[in-house]
């Protein structure tokens, strides 16, 4: 997986340098982290539920999940502040390498009708944010030991300034985008 970051210091570099017109190689825009988050609206009724999709969260990155807590009580959600409510794990540097690798070599192929993944989806700030629907699609997930089928977002935090030079950055790294 060290490849993939070799890989990015030197051809990704020239590339967007080549593209952009860069004239310092610290403008050139990186990937900061992967952010996976995983939310549990059953939580508030079966604490188990939750602790079921930390484990699926940290068999899926390989690393330790954090619960996240609700920020305010919603009535109408029967949600208190400070309640159990989903998980999270943030990625940096080989690790955040290399699941982009699995996501986009493993995992994506085998959604069903896959397309490629919604373009559009970048928040004007050069962030990219993808949902999935279910988590089976990693090859590490057992379909026997799951209790219910989850979905998560996966946000890709780069330093880019636009849309433009992220989508060109994650293109860079294979991502499938739908034409």
């Amino acid at each position: 997986m060290a490849r993939l970051k070799e890989q990015y210091q030197n051809e990704f570099v020239e590339a967007l340098t080549k593209k952009f017109g860069y004239k310092n190689v610290m403008q050139v825009p990186k990937l900061d982290k992967i952010v996976i988050n995983m939310r549990v609206g059953e939580a508030k009724e079966n604490a188990k539920v939750l602790d079921a999709a930390v484990r699926d969260l940290e068999i899926i990155s390989g690393q330790k999940a954090v619960t996240t807590k609700a920020k305010k009580s919603v009535a109408n959600f029967k949600i208190r502040e400070g309640m159990a409510i989903g998980c999270k794990v943030t990625l940096r540097g080989e690790r955040m390498y290399e699941f982009l690798d699995r996501l986009v070599n493993l995992a994506l192929p085998r959604v069903r009708d896959f397309r490629g993944v919604n373009p559009n989806a970048f928040d004007g700030r050069g962030n990219y944010t993808l949902g999935i629907k279910e988590q089976l699609i990693f090859p590490e997930i057992e379909y026997d030991k799951i209790d219910k089928v989850r979905g998560m977002d996966i946000i890709f935090v780069t330093t880019a300034k636009t849309d433009e030079e992220a989508r060109e950055l994650l293109t860079l790294f294979n991502m499938p985008f739908a034409k």
